[in-house]
């Protein structure tokens, strides 16, 4: 009983009882990605380590309670006390469970990323839940780091700050790290993990390689996640990536950082639920995404581990409805969809931008010598499969602005800007695109979760006559 405390009723002594379901945290299974690995030409054996199968339904159970008690230890966390988190929804969950056992408040702040289940579930254990955009940066005061620590001094309550938290890893290298070595016998030659607050790799890492240097640890990281090179957004992918590298970030740890994108991550966890009967997230399959390209140049007697962080019931309204899949470009509702549009168009530029910096006249010729009518703006680029969408321009509204004030010729474009282009997937079907054209000019289309091309009427139309004359 890794978690309670010695005070436990003698009455259940020489009983499997356990004392609270605190005590229920950790020593989950191991298990052998089989099927996977025969579907991938797999030699080496595959494992996947289940931390579905804590309370909370996450890694992120084990954190959550020891900081929690060291925060009890230090002082730091008063009787009826209120806790407050930013988080994805699992630290949040972990922390929940611990609270309403220990008896605390519990205030978690969430972004608009995350999906409509987890900000159910966390209010379903009776916390709040504050949700904030995403589309800003850490140091705004929108952004959900800063309003966490606004509540906090407003309430004054006890911020367990995950991302800088040392209990965080701690509790990986005190319990994952061992149960990994025991399950395998000591003979784990690879482990691989998603990296968010860095907590479970870290703390894992630390374990495995004071028992074996040799043991080869790789972090899972979304494209433009701050840990394999980007700027820390946009990508879908929630509860691993940042934006910044937080305290428990040790690259002298990691062996290899392996960046995987958006479609990746959500078409490997639909493939291991369908084939596996292990329902995953989009965290999970970004980790085993990973894990197979460690895999596949591993040696035969080599055992790869791969930590699968929650369960996929988190994402049912996200990666798991085709629905949402098509809209964001991962899945094709029919063959002649978006994509045949855009097959249709010859040498028209299909990747055109500015960037909010570019002044109005840059904005003008681009069209001019383009020949189109509305361009995204876009921060984070080249390239532009990469960018951050913040707006758009539209050569009627241009023409107004410039007439109103012909000095504004030299002004950044993002200052007259308008709102950003409704998105629709590359693979949903050609009549949604005509119904969206008759409220706006144009639409940005979306392959894989990333901007592709800007559609417009004259697109369609272009497409509809190529069709007619077979």
């Amino acid at each position: 009983m890794p978690w309670g405390d010695d005070s436990a009723d003698t009455r259940l002594h020489g009983t499997s009882i356990a004392d609270s379901v605190l005590d229920l945290v950790g020593n989950t299974p191991l298990v052998r990605l089989k099927r996977t690995s025969e579907i991938h030409g797999i030699e080496c054996v595959l494992a996947m380590k289940m931390e579905t199968t804590n309370p909370g339904g996450s890694s992120k159970d084990r954190p959550a309670i020891e900081m929690i008690l060291a925060a009890e230890r230090d002082g730091l966390l008063k009787p009826g006390g209120t806790i407050v988190e930013p988080t994805s929804g699992n630290t949040g969950v972990g922390l929940a469970i611990a609270a309403a056992q220990r008896g605390y408040k519990c205030v978690f702040v969430m972004t608009d990323k995350n999906g409509p289940e987890k900000i159910t579930l966390l209010r379903a254990y009776g916390a709040e839940v504050i949700v904030c955009p995403v589309a800003v940066p850490p140091e705004d005061p929108q952004s959900y780091y800063k309003v966490a620590e606004r509540i906090t001094n407003e309430r004054n309550a006890f911020r367990p700050n995950q991302y800088a938290n040392p209990n965080n890893p701690l509790a990986h290298e005190k319990t994952t790290g061992p149960e990994l070595w025991r399950q395998t016998g000591g003979r784990i030659t690879h482990f691989v993990a998603g990296a968010g607050t860095c907590g479970t790799i870290t703390g894992t890492a630390r374990y495995l390689k004071q028992q074996n240097p040799n043991i080869k640890v790789v972090a899972a990281d979304p494209e433009m996640s701050v840990f394999s090179g980007g700027s820390g957004r946009p990508y879908l992918v929630e509860g691993v990536g940042e934006d910044f590298f937080p305290a428990a970030w040790d690259a002298s740890l990691y062996d290899e950082i392996i960046p995987i994108s958006d479609e990746a991550s959500f078409l490997t966890a639909r493939q291991v639920s369908r084939e596996e009967g292990i329902l995953i997230g989009g965290s999970g399959g970004l980790a085993v995404a990973a894990a197979l390209q460690v895999a596949k140049r591993a040696d035969p007697d080599d055992i790869v581990v791969v930590l699968n962080p929650d369960s996929g019931r988190g994402y049912l309204s996200r990666i798991f409805d085709d629905s949402w899949m098509a809209t964001f470009g991962f899945l094709r509702e029919c063959d002649q969809c978006i994509a045949a549009v855009l097959d249709t168009r010859g040498d028209t530029p299909s990747l055109l931008y500015v960037n909010p910096s570019d002044t109005v006249r840059q904005t003008i010729e681009i069209m001019r010598a383009n020949g189109v009518s509305q361009l995204p703006v876009c921060k984070n680029t080249p390239p532009f499969a990469n960018a951050e969408v913040s707006g758009s321009v539209d050569e009627l509204d241009l023409m107004e602005s410039v007439y109103q004030d012909p000095s504004i010729m030299d002004t950044p474009v993002e200052k007259v800007m308008s709102p950003k282009l409704p998105t629709v997937g590359v693979g949903q079907k050609v009549a949604l695109a005509v119904e969206m054209l008759d409220k706006s000019p144009a639409l940005l289309v979306l392959s894989g979760g990333r901007p592709l091309s800007v559609l417009t009427r004259t697109d369609l139309l272009t497409y509809f006559e190529a069709v007619a004359n077979g």
